[in-house]
């Protein structure tokens, strides 16, 4: 502790530089666990968060009360984060890398901030978006091929418009991360592999994508803490909750949502939430330990 106290006071500028960040991490991330007992009370709004009388797993037996309705919600939201990841991570890297490689570089300043302005667009703004091109009355799609698909009653579509939405939303942004690796790479090798005649295509796949390889680690392992969890907005909105729906795009964020505006259950609400965690935490241990035993220095810890 003596020890601990005496490096805290000679490093005391960066310990001052981090406390606000420290500060709202505490009161913000981990203040707020203390609500989790609620997982395991029958919570009373009169009586509060701690005076609420308490009633073991009942509010998981609760969650698992409709085995068809949880498996599908958890089977939806499992293959949807299986989806997104892939399909965004290829993504992410291949315009990292087509922007990296433009010619114009002015060009490529404007088109990376074009294309990261979608994340800043809400879901309750999107979802208009995506009625304007799927509406079955005025929808640009039916209007511009001459169809009448009535998309908000065909469930079978929606993963692929899901899909559609999130690449188009969150690229750009997904993207950034990956430029500045691309930024900080040697560019000696690069000029030692046009020596050796190396095309384009050969320097991308032997210099530029092994050099992503541990970001793109790191990023799948900070994901696969995220399995159990979803973008509320994007399911719950964009869908419009629509009940026909729901065998495809019912996850558990969404079902959550819904059953607090039936029974303002707050304690289910804990509990899903402490389920989601403790799976996505058993994951990321799982991953990282996989990881560590394959590449040791793209590991989290």
């Amino acid at each position: 502790m003596k020890g601990f106290m005496q490096n805290m006071w000679k490093n005391r500028a960066h310990v001052i530089m981090a406390l606000p960040a420290f500060l709202v991490l505490f009161f913000i991330m981990y203040v707020p666990m203390a609500g989790l007992v609620m997982a395991f009370k029958a919570f009373d709004y009169s009586k509060g968060i701690f005076g609420s009388p308490w009633n073991g797993i009942e509010n998981f037996k609760f969650l698992l009360a409709s085995k068809s309705t949880f498996i599908n919600m958890t089977r939806n939201t499992v293959l949807y984060y299986l989806l997104f990841t892939s399909v965004g991570t290829v993504l992410n890297v291949a315009l990292a890398i087509a922007i990296d490689n433009l010619v114009l570089k002015r060009m490529a300043k404007t088109m990376q901030t074009l294309m990261i302005i979608p994340v800043f667009i809400s879901y309750a703004a999107v979802q208009f978006i995506v009625y304007a091109f799927i509406s079955s009355d005025t929808g640009l799609i039916n209007n511009a091929l001459g169809l009448n698909i009535k998309f908000y009653s065909v469930a079978k579509l929606w993963p692929w418009i899901l899909l559609i939405t999130k690449i188009w939303k969150d690229t750009g942004y997904g993207s950034v991360l990956y430029m500045s690796v691309l930024s900080g790479i040697d560019t000696s090798l690069y000029e030692a592999a046009d020596i050796d005649g190396a095309n384009k295509w050969q320097k991308i796949c032997h210099i530029t994508i092994p050099s992503l390889i541990p970001m793109i680690t790191v990023m799948l392992l900070l994901s696969v803490g995220n399995v159990m969890r979803s973008d509320t907005g994007l399911f719950y909105q964009v869908t419009r909750n629509s009940g026909i729906l729901y065998p495809t795009t019912q996850v558990i964020d969404s079902y959550v949502l819904n059953q607090i505006f039936k029974n303002s259950n707050f304690g289910f609400t804990a509990a899903t939430s402490f389920f989601q965690s403790v799976v996505g935490l058993l994951l990321m241990l799982f991953a990282n330990f996989t990881v560590r035993k394959i590449a040791p220095e793209n590991a989290l810890f």
